[in-house]
């Protein structure tokens, strides 16, 4: 499933990731747990990345593997990079707290709080 477009089915927001369990000892964690920006990527592209980053970023092992040319290897990275930039264009809340707390500007007490 690519959890970036999970939406909920009643209201139509985005899901969260609220559970993670380990399918072998059954231990489960639960919270509310950020996605990274690869994971947020479609499965296609997950593998595209995974494949240039494997390959040493070689555009030219990137067109065998994919039977494609070099600039369609070029507008795939470049629009899979366009994807990756918007997740960095606004810090979640957690991290601008967390940084807040690492600097010693709040409590953890505080940053507990704010992070409710």
């Amino acid at each position: 499933m690519d959890i970036s477009k999970a939406r909920c089915t009643n209201c139509g927001e985005a899901m969260a990731v609220r559970r993670l369990e380990c399918p072998t000892c059954d231990l489960a964690m639960e919270g509310s747990f950020e996605v990274s920006p690869l994971a947020m990527l479609s499965a296609d592209d997950q593998v595209f990345v995974t494949a240039f980053v494997r390959y040493h970023g070689s555009i030219k092992k990137m067109e065998e593997l994919f039977s494609i040319s070099y600039p369609t290897v070029k507008n795939r990275l470049n629009a899979i990079g366009r994807l990756l930039d918007k997740s960095f264009e606004a810090p979640s809340s957690h991290a601008v707290v967390l940084e807040a707390l690492s600097r010693g500007e709040i409590t953890v007490s505080e940053a507990l709080e704010r992070m409710k």
